[in-house]
């Protein structure tokens, strides 16, 4: 059974765009629209980010979407049904569903993921999810289901521990770029390049998305310049904000990224 993500990184090796949105936000029905015109505009990876009322990871923006979202009415059985009204609308395009752990676990950890799969979702998304407990007690829940799941790695994440991560990967590692929570920056340091070279030269074996701090053509093209591709969350979530789901602002903000 073919996965959608790891398709997408058999055929395409360079300047792979990844947008991350809040489900739910900025109006409740507000996921199904923002994935179509995603998709229009040349998207090449969605992740939809499940809204919970304590995302400690995320900056003030992504935090505010959260309560936002919540208080729309916004929840994981919704969000479920949402992403099949998305596959409805024959949008092919890898679907990615990521959140913290308790909305999960309150949904139920094997519900979820056979539920996830069958409306279309092609990989998770858990950072708080240790890597001994999805290897000790999911991976083959994951695998069954057809299920890609994806760990983050950052700056301070020791070498041993990428290669670990890497080995019980499938699909993409996702690779912070700075210790510090999400947010829109305008540039990278010398010690995120210094980072960047280093994965690179680690040649892992799954490709590798960077994320965090990716605003623009800039970041963008830097950011493919050390891998696959890379994440941007914060900068459209502002958007999102200014302008709605405007799909002219959602087709513009993807070619200005992409150039």
């Amino acid at each position: 059974m073919n996965n959608r993500i790891t398709a997408l990184f058999k055929k395409k090796k360079k300047n792979i765009l990844s947008v991350f949105y809040t489900a739910g936000f900025p109006a409740l029905k507000s996921t199904v629209p923002i994935a179509k015109y995603l998709d229009e505009a040349g998207a090449d990876i969605i992740e939809i980010g499940i809204p919970f009322s304590d995302p400690v990871a995320d900056g003030p923006t992504i935090q505010e979407s959260n309560k936002i979202a919540l208080d729309n009415g916004m929840n994981l059985h919704l969000l479920i049904d949402q992403v099949k009204e998305i596959r409805k609308q024959k949008i092919d395009i890898p679907l990615i569903l990521m959140g913290y752990l308790n909305p999960v676990m309150q949904y139920g950890m094997e519900k979820f993921i056979k539920d996830a799969s069958l409306a279309g979702v092609d990989g998770l998304i858990l950072p708080d999810m240790p890597l001994y407990v999805y290897e000790e007690d999911y991976q083959s829940l994951f695998e069954a289901e057809n299920l890609c799941n994806t760990f983050l790695i950052s700056p301070t994440t020791s070498e041993e521990r990428i290669r670990k991560i890497d080995g019980a990967t499938n699909g993409f590692v996702y690779a912070v770029s700075a210790s510090s929570i999400t947010g829109a920056k305008g540039g990278f340091k010398e010690d995120q390049i210094q980072y960047f070279d280093r994965l690179q030269k680690m040649q892992l074996q799954n490709p590798y998305l960077i994320g965090f701090g990716i605003s623009n053509h800039d970041t963008f093209s830097k950011a493919s310049e050390y891998c696959a591709g890379a994440i941007v969350g914060s900068a459209f979530i502002n958007l999102l904000k200014a302008s709605g789901e405007s799909e002219k602002d959602i087709h513009s903000f993807v070619k200005n990224l992409k150039g």
